[in-house]
């Protein structure tokens, strides 16, 4: 129908329809701000030779550029697949390809959901479109200053990853990036302990260094901490849970937890007693006399001296060991959860099988299959596998509970009075 219509109009005006259609564009953003944020001043690194400047006594920080408003990409319904299409915008994400030699190909019958033997043990996972598994740090051990050199798209996860380049080796490395992120900043990380350029910008002496001092220098947004040295309010993601181990929690996108406790804190009020102990922990290089003396005044700690509180994303409160790692900032593509795939073919490409109700299947494959109609007969809902759905079946332990949770997560009828309640 459309190409006769064409064919019948003067030479001029098919000129324009070509012109206009060949202008036109199907993706619509709705309050946006297109400009990009101003770019980080170059005085941090680009320094003269003739003239050495400490790279901890500028008050750039990364968080002053300023955030795009929210919004998701929509497109012209040309195809019935990208009617409900929306995208979160990230025109900032690499277009090419990975770092190679930092992916490996995912391959095998796990990606099915089966187990060694050929069994299905996670069912609606198959087929979808090929991946490369990207190998992300989540120790974050290695000291000194990292560039960022790009933010890319991980399939594995929702959040994004940053590449980033050591500039004494030439080291590359994966992480996971913090919201608001960008190509050309420059995150460290403090596990190892505070360089000596920052402890001569202190004053050479951290125990007459004030806290909130220490914290404006490394307290910055995708830079990596142990939770002692992370102030009171603090929002984290990357979080871990042992003393030199690697993050575990609050890694996927949007995701962040909040320091409301720690060690610092509670000497303040009196309820602990080490601050001579807490005066050595950034140093750069710690001699052996003065790890024994450490040691030392370790034993005289008690147990809830050597934890940090933090409440997560759930509102569960738990104790973490103050040693562990935290990176500071919100975990990237926030909006992630907003996104709508539009059609099925998306969900198959990610690997996603359909789910079939258990009322549409026959008696023998499921307990509420069989039947004449849309009825699952005098039976109570359940799994399966026959677990009851509904009517209180236990799953939590009595005994045996974790310790290290000091507030459990709202559940049932506390989860719903939790929530914020709707401005009417």
């Amino acid at each position: 129908m459309l190409q006769p219509r064409l064919c019948l109009r003067h030479a001029h005006h098919f000129r324009h329809s070509l012109a206009s259609t060949s202008l036109r564009t199907y993706a619509t953003v709705e309050a946006i701000d297109h400009t990009p944020p101003p770019p980080l001043t170059a005085t941090l690194t680009n320094t003269p030779s003739t003239v050495e400047v400490n790279p901890y006594d500028s008050t750039v920080r990364p968080e002053d550029t300023p955030e795009p408003p929210f919004a998701l990409r929509t497109y012209k319904p040309r195809t019935p697949g990208v009617r409900h299409l929306r995208r979160p915008i990230n025109d900032h994400l690499w277009p090419g390809r990975p770092f190679l030699p930092l992916t490996f190909p995912r391959k095998g019958q796990h990606i099915g959901g089966r187990n060694n033997s050929g069994q299905v043990r996670i069912r609606h996972r198959g087929n979808g479109a090929k991946r490369r598994i990207r190998m992300v740090d989540f120790h974050r051990l290695e000291p000194g200053k990292h560039t960022v050199e790009r933010i890319e798209y991980d399939p594995g996860r929702s959040a994004h990853i940053a590449l980033l380049t050591n500039p004494v080796n030439g080291a590359k490395s994966y992480v996971i990036a913090a919201q608001g992120m960008r190509a050309g900043e420059q995150i460290e990380s403090f596990r190892a302990g505070l360089p000596e350029k920052l402890v001569e910008s202190l004053g050479g002496n951290l125990g007459t260094a004030d806290a909130g001092m220490v914290a404006s220098k490394t307290a910055w947004r995708g830079n990596c901490l142990p939770l002692h040295m992370i102030p009171t309010g603090t929002l984290v993601y990357n979080v871990g849970l042992k003393k030199g181990g690697k993050a575990q929690l609050c890694r996927s996108a949007g995701t962040f937890a909040m320091v409301i406790g720690s060690a610092s804190e509670r000497l303040k009020k009196g309820k602990g007693g080490m601050m001579e102990a807490e005066e050595e922990d950034g140093a750069a290089e710690i001699s052996l006399e003065g790890a024994r003396e450490r040691k030392e005044k370790e034993k005289k700690w008690t147990k809830d001296d050597l934890y940090v509180e933090v409440r997560l994303k759930s509102g569960e409160v738990r104790k973490i060991h103050r040693d562990a790692c935290a990176t500071i900032g919100t975990a990237s593509n926030s909006n992630y959860n907003r996104r709508q795939l539009g059609k099925a073919g998306r969900s198959r490409n990610l690997g996603i099988r359909p789910t079939v109700r258990g009322v549409a299947m026959n008696a023998s494959d499921h307990p509420h299959g069989g039947g004449r109609g849309k009825s699952k007969g005098n039976v109570q809902p359940q799994s399966i596998w026959g677990v009851l759905a509904k009517g209180g079946y236990k799953t939590r332990k009595k005994r045996n509970v974790n310790r290290f949770v000091v507030t459990p997560r709202p559940r049932g009828q506390n989860k719903e009075l939790s929530k914020p309640k709707k401005k009417e």
